[in-house]
């Protein structure tokens, strides 16, 4: 792995969790739950610090880190974990009217991969970027919490319930 893509513990990073093809999975309630449920277990259980999110259609920023142990160790179960769930809650959804088509497309970008049984949901890597500078943390927040007004969701981050701008954010955020 190149040094630029290393996670190192103690470190705080920005971090993106791309679901392959850009596939707008997290349209549904039910699949972003999983995302949630499965955030909120890695910081009782595994050491995660969140310090910022947002869950969009077909990707999740994080601003992240663990003090005890390598936060690569934790995103590798947490991408393993929430790919088993959703790949289960899509194919046991009989209302799911784009299953075939996802399931279909997932387990093509499954084929060249060797450590992929059958499908492939996120793509390969989280893109960590070490945060240094205030100013930088600062930046990268913003933009986490400004996607979503981006994307023509909401007029302001706060609006959105699936970040950590939204006062009823589902997850504990720590302070910066």
């Amino acid at each position: 792995m190149s040094e630029l893509r290393k996670t190192y513990p103690g470190g705080l990073f920005f971090l993106t969790l791309t679901v392959v093809g850009w596939v707008d999975v997290f349209i549904r309630p039910q699949y972003t739950q999983i995302i949630i449920d499965s955030l909120r277990y890695c910081q009782l259980h595994k050491g995660l610090e969140l310090y910022a999110y947002v869950v969009m259609s077909s990707h999740v920023h994080l601003i992240a880190a663990r003090t005890e142990g390598n936060l690569s160790d934790v995103l590798r179960d947490l991408k393993a974990h929430t790919a088993r769930q959703l790949l289960k809650a899509i194919t046991e959804n009989e209302h799911e009217s784009r299953r075939e088509w996802m399931m279909r497309l997932f387990a093509y970008y499954a084929r060249p991969q060797r450590q992929n049984e059958q499908y492939m949901f996120w793509q390969k890597t989280t893109y960590p970027i070490a945060l240094w500078t205030p100013a930088v943390i600062r930046q990268k927040v913003e933009y986490i919490h400004n996607n979503p007004v981006a994307a023509g969701l909401v007029t302001a981050p706060e609006h959105y319930p699936l970040s950590s701008a939204c006062y009823f954010s589902p997850l504990q955020m720590l302070p910066l």
